[in-house]
């Protein structure tokens, strides 16, 4: 939790491309961040280099030690991912892949959200990684947002009544998680 008490939700999308469903989503979670919950969208997917354990030393590559910053201030992560043939995208392995070793995941709340209930083989996968890198994902927050063929964007699912009400209770049960990991005096929270 921020100095100031604000919960902070890094919320990523797995997504590189423009018109992405997933990325709508997690812009949607930044305009529907109830009071006291600011939701900071992270745009520096494209920029991570390729994972090398060689250049994986202090100091870390800048965007690296920027991704690694971030997660780090986070008090919980929220990741939206597509399915590419059968899995998570390669950018959010990649992402991830970064962090192993940094450990700024570990006990760190996650929630799960895709916008196609075919992204099965994503989710299970991301959250098999997830759950090797002792990150604590919230399977109250992790959902599947039925975006499938309707082409919104952020503002589109916004002003859903039923699509917004669902990230409401997602952004809720996540901060719940987050708050009670800072409880149980977590030292890997925020």
């Amino acid at each position: 939790m921020r100095r100031d008490g604000a919960m902070r939700i890094l919320a990523i999308s797995g997504s590189l491309r423009a018109g992405s469903s997933n990325t709508a989503l997690v812009h949607a979670c930044a305009a529907l961040a109830p009071e006291g919950t600011e939701v900071v969208v992270y745009e520096g997917m494209g920029d991570l280099p390729h994972f090398n354990p060689d250049l994986d030393v202090e100091p870390a590559p800048a965007s690296v030690a920027d991704f690694r910053r971030r997660l780090k201030e986070a008090d919980a992560v929220l990741i939206s991912s597509p399915e590419y043939a059968h899995g998570m995208p390669g950018t959010l392995k990649n992402a991830l892949d970064w962090v192993v070793g940094s450990a700024e995941l570990v006990w760190k709340p996650v929630a799960l959200v895709n916008a196609s209930p075919a992204s099965m083989f994503a989710h299970a996968q991301l959250l098999e990684t997830l759950t090797v890198m002792t990150a604590s994902v919230v399977p109250e927050a992790s959902v599947t947002v039925p975006l499938a063929g309707r082409r919104l964007d952020a503002a589109g699912i916004v002003a859903d009544p039923a699509l917004s009400s669902q990230l409401r209770s997602v952004l809720a049960a996540l901060a719940g998680a987050a708050e009670a990991s800072r409880a149980a005096g977590d030292p890997m929270a925020g």
